[in-house]
């Protein structure tokens, strides 16, 4: 087995170091400077339990790539990237019928990948980590590197979910194979909603009541929907049995999330589109209304588009216009 990283970043980048430092047969696909740095010094891994580097093959693009029969492929691009990644890989891979593992944030990722995949694995990711310079990924998470389940889309289990999730425990990630994996990824959909507001408003906008309002609109989404999610008994049941919790590391104090490190990177886009626009589609779609979660996407691409400055929003102001709309 073979994993191939398609997007090595803070999540890829640090599954892909810890596949390899396991002796797994890993390549990461990246591009500019980071990609210059990994090819120059190596991917360099910076845990609270060690500091490590380590020369992975790298690669700009999948057509560098000869795939083999047992490779697995694993998407950790942002989902605004998704189309773009799935178009590069299934033109360079041929008529091989490669499973593909949406190792991302929101549900759209398994939706494009299905249109043109059979074998299509959901993977919720719990694993706080940052990248913030080129050649360096940064996870927070002790003693392993965090949570990492899949299963088949859109339901089930097979063999190969088996062998990846073999895979991940052995190289220090607790993940387990699950039939309703998309119920996980549904209830981290909620924790992502609320995320976007360090962004918008800085650290103290997460707890203030316009926070709130993005979590209950997708709740009610979810009820209007019909959509089943893992409560949040069964959320904190699953950290606890994993033995993971988040440290502090030396001089790599915690950033924002991903849509604030999106937007400090200065990439002109961000992932908002694709969570709180989700709650947004979710709401078209069943007649909910989410002004909160609207007012969120609006002002995160502004954000992205450089029209506003990050974290410099009133929660107040921003729950106001919701009222307003």
């Amino acid at each position: 087995m073979r994993h191939i990283i398609y997007g090595a970043g803070a999540i890829g980048g640090t599954m892909g170091a810890r596949l390899a430092q396991a002796g797994h047969d890993v390549v990461l696909v990246a591009r500019g400077a980071h990609l210059d740095a990994m090819r120059t010094s190596g991917l360099r891994l910076i845990t609270p339990d060690q500091d490590l580097v380590q020369k992975i093959p790298a690669v700009a693009h999948p057509r560098e790539i000869t795939f083999r029969a047992g490779d697995i492929v694993y998407l950790t691009t942002k989902t605004q990237d998704t189309a773009g990644a799935l178009r590069d890989l299934l033109g360079a891979c041929g008529d091989l019928d490669l499973p593909v593992v949406c190792a991302q944030n929101g549900v759209e990722n398994e939706r494009l990948a299905a249109r043109r995949l059979r074998r299509v694995y959901p993977m919720m990711v719990w694993m706080p980590a940052a990248f913030e310079q080129p050649g360096e990924v940064v996870c927070y998470c002790t003693p392993r590197g965090g949570v990492l389940d899949l299963g088949c889309y859109p339901g089930g289990v097979d063999a190969v979910a088996e062998d990846i999730a073999r895979a991940l425990e052995h190289s220090g990630f607790s993940s387990r194979a699950l039939p309703d994996v998309m119920r996980a990824k549904y209830a981290k959909l909620l924790m992502n909603v609320v995320a976007v507001m360090p962004a918008l408003c800085g650290a103290a906008g997460r707890d203030s009541p316009f926070a709130r309002s993005l979590r209950d609109e997708a709740l009610a989404c979810y009820a209007a929907a019909g959509i089943q999610a893992c409560t949040d008994a069964e959320e904190s049941l699953r950290q606890a049995q994993s033995g993971i919790r988040v440290a502090t590391i030396a001089q790599r104090p915690r950033v924002g999330g991903s849509v604030w490190q999106s937007l400090a990177r200065h990439t002109g886009s961000v992932e908002t589109d694709y969570i709180n626009g989700e709650i947004v589609l979710l709401g078209q779609q069943h007649g909910v209304s989410v002004p909160c979660n609207r007012v969120a996407v609006h002002f995160s691409n502004r954000m992205a588009s450089g029209l506003l400055q990050p974290g410099s929003l009133d929660p107040e102001e921003l729950q106001r216009m919701a009222v307003e709309m």
